[in-house]
């Protein structure tokens, strides 16, 4: 029998690539440490080398973002995260407590689906390949059918390069017949042993319920707050430089500004210093109509586009040299599209009265949409910082720096991915910048070290607690005493 429909045809040759995903991880598994580390550092030299053809490919393709600030993303997927993870002990042994008398052993997880978004198709593909195999496992990519090409070209390089030096046959794969019936295949597929899954809502949810275990993270819609505090030129630019940087399509970048009244003024003179433009009301509500879809998804249309394209959708008219267009808002809902994530150089200004309405309002705006992303913050003031840490539902919180590279490890020493955690809250089953660490189990070899008798021993509570009720100490000092003695006890 022929198979002559695409949803078909994408359905065997998924199928097809599982297979050989299989069974290449069989053979990747036997290899060393060292045998590995080869095969990483080649496939990632390889991305390096061809980073401004998949960077112009991926614009092309895409019609999303610059190629010039692709080439940075495909330049920190290959030669940043290698730094990152070249030193990283991944297979076979990687730890061996002789004092606690624990070892542990890196097991992969096998065949890993790779779901790549459109906004960010090259140095996605290229990132996950390079943790995947680090780990030990084959990697199946499904990608966005926007970005195909691009994303074809960047795996077709690094899987040449790496098969000259050990990497097996069909290690890498991807999807050349792109249908929702093709990815469905990849995640509930019984092969198929870990979803890594970065894209909108829907994508993340379907990784979720496929049955197949997953690490998904969803949109991001990070609010910056700029406090009193803050040296405002420098924040200023770093949100500027962060919001245009490859038009707003890493979902970590900052998608509104909050003030305090106090300092509203200089912070709106500092935006239109440096080439940001305040909407006039009458054209902020002609864009908002371009910002969601009436279904209440973001608008395509919008995503890494240049202000001056957005306002010819919008029929406005802005100065010639607007880097960011600005609306000031104050609602805050599934239906007040300037507070909802926009890739796009476009952000809602929301104002405050003090940090403490400011924390509340931030807070609002993730839990409508962001979760436990990244949202960052401005400010000099440890004690405004400290509160914003302990309060915020979010993964990541950046200080002093651009949201968009803060949040990928760029500008940050966090570590360098390109698929972020949104931890519980977020509904991700991580918090991590995912790495080669979250793809692989820990097995746990222990010896024993005590026998039945010895936990049969003398009950320390029962003793130290006789007289507790007998003191003048408060609760507390009775908890601290209590805690001490047991710890003498045991060593």
């Amino acid at each position: 029998m022929n198979l002559t429909d695409k949803d078909l045809l994408s359905i065997q040759e998924t199928r097809d690539l599982i297979k050989k995903a299989k069974e290449a991880q069989k053979k990747l598994a036997e290899l060393s440490q060292e045998e590995i580390d080869t095969i990483v550092k080649v496939m990632a030299k390889a991305a390096y080398d061809n980073r401004v053809k998949l960077a112009k490919m991926a614009e092309k393709e895409t019609g999303f973002g610059r190629w010039q600030d692709k080439v940075l993303k495909n330049a920190f997927a290959s030669r940043d995260v290698l730094n990152a993870i070249k030193d990283m002990k991944t297979i076979g042994v990687v730890n061996n407590d002789e004092k606690l008398k624990v070892m542990e052993v890196a097991v992969p997880v096998g065949v890993i689906a790779g779901l790549i978004p459109s906004t960010n198709p090259t140095s996605t593909a290229i990132y996950k390949a390079l943790i995947s195999v680090k780990a030990g496992n084959s990697i199946v990519f499904s990608p966005h059918p926007s970005a195909l090409e691009c994303i074809r070209e960047s795996i077709r390089l690094m899987d040449e390069a790496g098969r000259k030096v050990g990497l097996p046959e069909g290690t890498l794969g991807v999807i050349t017949q792109v249908t929702m019936q093709a990815t469905h295949e990849l995640m509930t597929h019984k092969d198929t042993n870990l979803i890594l899954a970065t894209g909108g809502s829907a994508m993340v949810r379907a990784a979720y319920s496929s049955g197949t275990p997953a690490i998904g993270v969803g949109p991001g819609n990070g609010p910056a707050f700029i406090e009193r505090t803050a040296d405002i030129p420098k924040a200023v630019k770093q949100i500027m430089d962060s919001k245009t940087f490859d038009n707003g399509t890493i979902c970590a970048s900052e998608q509104s500004i909050i003030v305090e009244e106090v300092s509203k003024k200089k912070v709106v003179d500092e935006f239109k210093r440096q080439g940001a433009y305040f909407l006039p009301k009458e054209d902020a509500e002609k864009l908002e109509k371009f910002i969601l879809r009436p279904d209440g998804r973001m608008n395509a249309k919008i995503v890494g586009q240049t202000p001056q394209t957005i306002a010819d959708l919008a029929k406005i008219k802005i100065p010639a040299n607007t880097r960011v267009l600005i609306a000031e808002e104050t609602r805050v809902g599934l239906h007040a599209p300037y507070s909802r994530e926009k890739l796009g150089p476009i952000l809602a200004f929301y104002t405050a009265e003090t940090w403490e309405a400011a924390c509340d309002l931030s807070i609002k705006i993730l839990m409508q949409e962001g979760a436990g992303h990244t949202m960052a913050i401005h400010s000099t003031d440890d004690a405004v910082i400290q509160e914003f840490a302990l309060r915020k539902p979010v993964s990541r919180l950046l200080v002093n720096t651009s949201a968009t590279l803060g949040g990928i490890g760029a500008t940050t020493n966090i570590f360098p991915a390109l698929t972020l955690g949104c931890g519980a809250v977020g509904g991700s089953s991580t918090s991590d910048n995912i790495g080669p660490q979250n793809l692989f189990n820990m097995r746990r070899i222990a010896w024993g070290v005590r026998e039945l008798e010895d936990l049969r021993g003398e009950d320390v509570f029962e003793e130290d607690s006789k007289d507790i009720n007998e003191t003048d100490m408060d609760k507390d000092q009775l908890v601290d005493l209590l805690v001490k003695r047991v710890l003498e006890k045991l060593q």
